[in-house]
């Protein structure tokens, strides 16, 4: 999502966006707990890169995909849950956390090709899809072009068009503290901890017009989808989730209260419950 290029780098984890109330817990975003053990973690070769993944628990698989910037250890509360009765799949995006990158431009369509990989290396068909923000757009990206591996699609945040993302993200300070956070795992977790600046240089030529799908794409998807987005979400206006839900052949348009684009941080136990919600009901 091209605006998280724009933001000054403010280095820290998860700061405060300045004053908040108990209640206005969308101005916050909470350091997730600690990961569980896996049942199994390494690095699997795809695409040319080196991709972390971690699986844990056993039953329907789900795969959980993070968004810009971040890394899978911010599923952790999800984690937590689902794998009391799902085989739960997370791992770092090429460039991103534990994985490596190289000089290949970044696109949404190659990003989802490393997933499709990475699930044929684990010998598993087809998934449930939980992706927040760029992982809801390479998402949608597999909805459209292999629905066969998908049973359901929970997009959060996401966007089908660059003119979806808000401008006012921008000067946005939870959103400046993101990335500050960002900053301080990149360099605590990636093999070149020392690049975090030239990495977000190269994934911002793919956010300066990625995605940019038509209305006729996205309306193609068969895949069982929920749009999801929460009510003071950042980033992405909400007349666009409310286009990409009416354009998708029966999907739902899930609301998140009182939560913004980090709502798995924020409201973690409903943000859970909504997934259940779709998947398992």
């Amino acid at each position: 999502m091209r605006a998280l290029a724009l933001l000054p780098l403010c280095h820290g984890l998860f700061l405060l966006a300045g004053p908040a109330v108990a209640e206005d817990r969308w101005m916050q975003i909470p350091p997730p707990p600690a990961m569980p053990a896996p049942a199994e973690s390494g690095m699997a070769a795809v695409n040319g890169i080196e991709m972390y993944y971690a699986t844990y628990g056993a039953g329907d698989p789900v795969l959980l995909i993070h968004g810009g910037l971040g890394h899978a250890d911010i599923w952790a509360n999800q984690v937590r849950d689902l794998m009391a009765d799902h085989l739960v799949i997370v791992a770092d995006s090429r460039g991103h956390g534990r994985s490596t990158r190289t000089e290949a431009p970044f696109g949404y369509d190659l990003m989802a090709s490393d997933y499709l990989a990475l699930l044929d290396h684990l010998k598993i068909d087809k998934v449930d899809l939980v992706g927040w923000s760029d992982g809801g757009i390479i998402g949608l990206d597999i909805a459209m072009t292999h629905p066969e591996r998908l049973d359901h699609l929970f997009a959060q945040a996401a966007n089908i068009t660059t003119d979806g993302v808000n401008p006012a993200v921008a000067t946005d300070a939870v959103f400046g503290s993101y990335i500050g956070g960002m900053a301080t795992d990149y360099a605590r977790l990636s093999p070149t901890p020392d690049q975090f600046e030239s990495f977000v240089a190269q994934i911002s030529e793919m956010w300066a017009s990625q995605p940019n799908w038509t209305d006729a794409q996205v309306a193609a998807i068969t895949v069982p989808t929920a749009i999801v987005v929460g009510d003071h979400d950042e980033a992405i206006l909400p007349a666009h989730s409310q286009k990409i839900a009416a354009l998708i052949p029966g999907a739902k348009l899930v609301i998140l209260p009182d939560a913004s684009h980090f709502a798995m941080l924020q409201a973690p136990e409903d943000y859970t419950a909504a997934v259940r919600a779709f998947i398992d009901g």
